[in-house]
């Protein structure tokens, strides 16, 4: 009775603070099972008050968006191409989006941009010798969206556009130049807006968050193995030293970002931190630029 009594004016404090529902259940129990019972209870009830609970997740499930049209690499890929190429490279998701214009001449017909494709994937391979074009994706001035480098439109595929960030992102080339003061055509920003959306909403990636990403080169604008936080829908100079995508478009971004949000369904204010782990540096796809 001694022990009983001890172990029972103990907690007698700490069972105040316990449901009244507890205190019910308890007193169904033996006098010295209660007692333990009600120890237990009370260290376990002050226990999680002593530890740090994960945050709920920031990206609740369901925030994916559909997946615009894109015409098949087999438009632009016409005989003159040589199919001969190394096979492709994957990460294992998309966390960010880098945008890039082709600085080629905007007096275009859309229904040239094939044969445009196809010269810019000329130049890279042959000139560059890189070993397919470098973006993911490439849009003209009429919206319509190509997919650019082998692997699967749908498939984290590695890309060769942003130098020491192409692991776990996608490119995105938009069509002619579009330095400050150039007309940017609506139909191309929503167009970059709905794969943006498609994309990232695969990973479960809100487009107007940031990102921490490692840098694989020290030709970036970060030198090679660290982590750098950059915005999910990047510009190509956010990653490199380069003026692409140019002023204009460059200033087209945070509607692009905001549009692509709604288009995942997702109504409320950004998160302000990153939320995705950066990625260990890893060896560049052969003859593509790391």
């Amino acid at each position: 009775m001694r022990v009983l009594r001890r172990v029972s004016d103990t907690w007698a404090g700490r069972a105040a603070r316990l449901p009244g529902a507890v205190l019910v259940l308890l007193g169904c129990l033996p006098g010295l099972a209660a007692a333990l019972a009600l120890a237990l209870l009370a260290h376990s009830t002050e226990g999680t008050t002593a530890v740090r609970l994960d945050p709920p997740a920031r990206h609740p499930a369901g925030h994916r968006a559909a997946r615009p049209r894109i015409v098949p690499r087999s438009a632009w890929f016409g005989p003159a191409v040589s199919p001969t190429q190394p096979p492709p490279h994957y990460d294992d998701k998309v966390v960010a989006v880098f945008v890039h214009h082709t600085d080629t001449p905007n007096a275009y017909r859309c229904a040239d941009s094939p044969r445009i494709i196809r010269d810019l994937y000329t130049g890279q391979t042959h000139d560059r010798r890189w070993d397919d074009i470098g973006y993911n994706f490439l849009v003209d001035r009429c919206g319509t969206l190509y997919e650019g480098r082998a692997g699967g439109v749908g498939r984290p595929v590695t890309g060769a556009h942003t130098q020491g960030f192409n692991h776990r992102t996608t490119g995105i080339a938009a069509l002619g130049t579009f330095t400050a003061g150039v007309p940017v055509p609506r139909a191309m920003t929503d167009a970059i807006a709905a794969l943006a959306a498609w994309k990232l909403g695969l990973s479960g990636v809100d487009p107007r968050d940031r990102v921490r990403l490692v840098s694989s080169s020290g030709l970036s604008r970060y030198r090679a193995g660290s982590a750098a936080t950059l915005p999910v829908v990047a510009g190509h100079g956010d990653g490199y030293m380069t003026s692409c995508p140019g002023a204009a478009l460059q200033a087209r971004l945070p509607g692009i970002r905001e549009r692509a949000a709604r288009l995942q369904g997702r109504t409320g204010a950004a998160w302000p931190q990153p939320v995705h782990s950066p990625l260990r540096a890893r060896r560049p796809a052969v003859g593509a630029p790391p």
